[in-house]
């Protein structure tokens, strides 16, 4: 007699509740169904050749997720939130670390999604640069900007090794928009060129307490406040 086997899958709640999505994506629903990891989940973590090219996490999400969605189309604060989930699916709730040299024990299970909201459909905001006044708007970034940035980042410092253009790069594509206008030949000459620093940072860390994420706030015993660090050992325990 043939036995069918049930394979169990868990529904994932996405931080951006799919708002940030146009209607006709899936993750425009806010949720993704993903499967619990197995031992060919495992063959895929430990795979050189993705380890070596940065995508090993992209490839795991592209095995373990039932929805059928673009990787790419994920904005970081949704990968985030399944990358969490496929590590409790995988090897448990409990994630041990090490902060100031003592080891910390979190359950992953109980980290809840920041509180985020706005007009489905819409990724651009707005906000005005607290030193020089002037009016933008930006994006959350999506899978296929970040490809698009490490790709320009990686061609820039093959002009000049000594480069470190990564801050400014980026921002070139997170801005959208510079007191109305679009064309990115002048963003790009606004960020190189009259982008104060003061305000480069304000801009970084509006969008880091307001862009939809997992909230990975720890509190230690002395009352101090940290971020949850992502090691290796989050996909990799036995390291």
């Amino acid at each position: 007699m043939e036995t069918t086997l049930k394979f169990p899958t868990e529904i994932i709640d996405l931080p951006s509740k799919g708002l940030v999505y146009p209607p006709e994506n899936p993750l425009s629903e806010g949720k993704v169904e993903m499967k619990y990891m197995t031992a060919r989940s495992e063959d895929v973590l430990t795979n050189q050749s993705y380890i070596e090219k940065g995508i090993v996490l992209d490839k795991l999400l592209e095995d373990l997720i039932v929805t059928k969605i673009n990787i790419k189309d994920l904005i970081v604060g949704d990968k985030n939130a399944l990358l969490i989930a496929a590590r409790v699916l995988g090897y448990g709730k409990e994630y041990k670390f090490t902060i100031k040299g003592e080891e910390h024990t979190v359950d992953l299970s109980t980290l809840e999604n920041k509180e985020f909201d706005t007009t489905p459909g819409t990724n651009e905001f707005s906000f005005t640069l607290p030193h020089s006044g002037n009016e933008i708007t930006y994006k959350i970034l999506t899978g296929h900007d970040e490809s698009l940035i490490d790709q320009e980042i990686k061609g820039l410092k093959k002009l000049n090794k000594n480069a470190s253009p990564e801050l400014s790069t980026r921002l070139k594509y997170i801005i959208t928009s510079v007191g109305g206008n679009r064309e990115a030949k002048s963003i790009r000459e606004f960020v190189d060129n009259y982008l104060l620093a003061r305000d480069s940072r304000a801009l970084r860390e509006h969008i880091k307490e307001t862009q939809p994420d997992v909230n990975l706030e720890y509190v230690l015993e002395g009352g101090e406040e940290v971020t949850i660090p992502i090691t290796l050992a989050f996909f990799w325990p036995d390291l």
